[in-house]
């Protein structure tokens, strides 16, 4: 079969499966649509747990990031891994026996104020949101390729079916959703990932071959073959870090940080039946994840030197199929700068700006015609780092079938966690701001009513963001982490561990970090991105790690606070100390 009636075939099997274990296990109470009932299995809930926290970031975009700038990718493997592990030992436990729904309950609740609670909603939105259009930019990237479908109209299809399981299944739906969604997009991350190891380097562990000698009998280390490659080329060596130790430190510590404050993966452990629970499903989730994290490194590598080999030096005229079929999606660009008709991959960017922009009309070579103007660099390719997966197994010739279930992996993993968010932002609303805050008379019926209301407006507006993205996937997704880091994190970690921090003190700490953080980011991302550079940072520091300097911000501003003014009442204080004892 074709690859496009294999993607159709893969992709609708799956969207079948969510639709069906949507209407399976449709939500009927506030409790089933907040928190599935908080009856779901430890192993269940780790398996979906790894499905929300493993994102078109962690999918689509993360390899392709570490397989353009090598070495220096390693913070969203460092700072999104240590990021759990500081999650599962230090917020999950304690925060499931506090037994809400939500995180701005929690931190109305622990800080005794309607106040600190809307904060914490507006919190919760911002990053929500952020968050989730990284998600529909992957959906529309997949659809745009594999549907050949314009990425707008894949953007729309993509709301839809998130749209028919979050908003009538609820957590429940989405947790058993995301169990299935788990299964289809590990499979497809590890499929190819083991075909192309074993061509490359003979070992069929992809964690392994990344390690290994090359299987040409040459005893060359495959990564001393890529980084001699990439050197030739006259762009840095994969091994090779660029960024500054400042500028690394604060982004993976804003990860890190920032992975334990987001909502979206919180209230997942609110969804087990104990605390003992929340700590089993903590450690299935690490596992999951895990297979995933491990062979990513591995994916860039093998993806970097099957560019190289297949693309440079290639004959535009005499190009293979896929690299037309993305061509015409708008996600590589070739620019004949010396007119010799022949794809020149060197270090450098083709473009200015990056991302292309077409006309209709062809150049001399059959080529799209680009709006944009050359960059000063002799390289002549723009490739979008989001597609590197996804593009992958059709650069390495791979059966259809495996390059059909790669794009439903990439839906998968897109859908999952934009399901996840769209439901943080529905409970926020519904629960929160309504139910808590503005309209305590509705009884639970009408709860659940705004609930899906409230989902179907987060759908729209995610789908606004997928038509109009912000930036590369991971990039827009460490934005989020950022936020989460300098408003989430110290709030509930001091809310835990101190019974001295009280309503002031949070308040104070989240309105300065999340405005902070913000603020540098619209500033050097929107604003002025001309001076988005390490000589225009603050200390060195980048928008991707500047939630870290707000993280810092808010701890200050929060203990220096609460130093100040009076302490929380004695019952607050006792609740502290009741949720931290290991029963």
């Amino acid at each position: 079969m074709s690859l496009q009636v294999l993607t159709y075939l893969f992709i609708g099997l799956s969207f079948g499966l969510y639709i069906g274990i949507a209407i399976w296990c449709r939500s009927a109470s506030t409790n089933e649509f907040y928190v599935a009932g908080s009856h779901v299995s430890p192993l269940a809930n780790g398996a979906a747990t790894a499905a929300d926290w493993m994102s078109a970031a962690s999918f689509l975009s993360m390899a392709g990031i570490i397989a353009f700038e090598g070495a220096d990718g390693a913070r969203y493997l460092m700072g999104w891994t240590g990021g759990y592990v500081l999650l599962a030992l230090l917020l999950a436990p304690y925060l499931r026996k506090f037994s809400k729904y939500t995180v701005p309950d929690f931190v109305g609740d622990r800080y005794y104020s309607q106040t600190a609670r809307l904060v914490a909603v507006v919190c919760v939105i911002f990053i929500s949101f952020t968050y989730v259009a990284g998600q529909m930019r992957g959906v529309g990237i997949v659809f745009s390729r594999f549907l050949e479908v314009d990425i707008n109209i894949g953007v729309l299809v993509g709301m839809a079916i998130v749209f028919f399981y979050a908003v009538l299944g609820g957590m429940k739906g989405i947790t058993y959703t995301q169990v299935a969604q788990y299964c289809v997009l590990i499979f497809a991350y590890l499929v190819p990932a083991i075909y192309i190891s074993l061509m490359l380097t003979g070992n069929p562990l992809p964690m392994l071959g990344f390690g290994s000698t090359m299987n040409d009998g040459s005893g060359v280390y495959l990564l001393d073959r890529l980084d001699g490659l990439t050197t030739e080329l006259g762009m840095a060596a994969f091994t090779a870090g660029n960024k500054s130790t400042v500028d690394m430190f604060f982004i993976t510590a804003a990860l890190m940080a920032g992975t334990a404050g987001l909502p979206h993966v919180i209230v997942r452990f609110f969804t087990v039946p104990r605390v003992r629970d929340a700590r089993i499903s903590a450690g299935y989730a690490l596992v999951f994840i895990a297979l995933l994290y491990t062979t990513a490194p591995a994916v860039a590598a093998f993806a970097r030197i099957n560019i190289i080999n297949n693309v440079e030096g290639m004959s535009y005229k005499g190009a293979p199929d896929w690299f037309s079929k993305w061509e015409d999606s708008g996600l590589i660009a070739w620019l004949d700068k010396n007119g010799d008709g022949k794809v020149q991959y060197r270090g450098g960017d083709a473009l200015i700006p990056v991302k292309p922009e077409y006309l209709e009309s062809r150049g001399s070579s059959g080529e799209r015609q680009l709006a944009n103007k050359a960059s000063s660099s002799a390289n002549e390719l723009y490739i979008d780092r989001d597609i590197i997966v996804l593009a992958h197994p059709e650069i390495a010739q791979l059966p259809n079938w495996v390059v059909a279930l790669v794009a439903a992996g990439g839906l998968a993993a897109a859908l999952s966690t934009a399901a996840g968010l769209l439901l943080v932002i529905s409970t926020a609303v519904s629960h929160d701001l309504l139910k808590k805050t503005f309209m305590p008379q509705i009884n639970e019926r009408q709860e659940l009513l705004f609930a899906r209301i409230a989902a179907a407006f987060a759908v729209a507006i995610a789908g606004l963001f997928g038509i109009y993205p912000l930036g590369f996937v991971a990039e827009v997704v460490a934005f989020a982490f950022g936020l989460a880091a300098a408003s989430f994190f110290p709030v509930i970690l001091l809310g835990i561990f101190s019974r001295r921090m009280n309503r002031e003190g949070a308040i104070s700490g989240m309105i300065v970090g999340l405005t902070f953080t913000f603020s540098y980011i619209v500033y050097f991302k929107f604003v002025s991105p001309q001076a988005n550079n390490a000589a225009n940072w603050w200390f060195g520091i980048s928008p991707e790690g500047i939630g870290t300097l707000g993280m810092i911000l808010n701890f200050m501003v929060s203990l220096v606070v609460s130093r100040f003014t009076p302490p929380p009442p004695a019952d607050v204080q006792n609740m502290v100390e009741n949720i931290r004892v290991p029963r």
